[in-house]
């Protein structure tokens, strides 16, 4: 049976450097964030983004998110994957958590979901989540 989470995002920290860049516009950034949680995920993130800008400042994305907090009740750390899109508006796309990365009393959780971050607006995470 899988738990549903929803969870609020803040960026505390958004460090990125253009790594690749054409005359055209076309880039590629690499990105370090650091967030907090709060919600059904209550806890501290850090997540690395390799971006692929176009020209006309759509994109889109990669990364793996560090959580460190508590699921639910239960403490622990997990890693999530996500590729997503920025479509000039909202960033957007799956996660999913990590085989094997849960800790702690988050040890051999899976699930899926949701990343919804829109421009100047708080993110949010939705999450379905079991334990094996």
């Amino acid at each position: 049976m899988y738990i549903p989470a929803t969870s609020g995002v803040k960026v505390d920290r958004w460090d990125e450097h253009t790594y690749h860049e054409t005359s055209d516009g076309r880039k590629l950034t690499r990105a370090r964030v650091q967030q907090t949680l709060a919600g059904d995920l209550d806890g501290h993130g850090e997540a690395e983004w390799l971006m692929f800008y176009r020209p006309d400042s759509t994109a889109d994305f990669v990364g793996l998110h560090h959580f460190v907090g508590r699921i639910g009740a239960r403490p622990g750390s997990v890693v999530l994957e996500t590729c997503g899109t920025f479509d000039g508006t909202a960033a957007t796309g799956p996660l999913r958590i990590v085989s094997g990365s849960g800790t702690d009393e988050l040890e051999g959780i899976s699930g899926d979901g949701q990343l919804r971050a829109p421009s100047g607006g708080e993110a949010s995470i939705t999450l379905a989540y079991r334990f094996d």
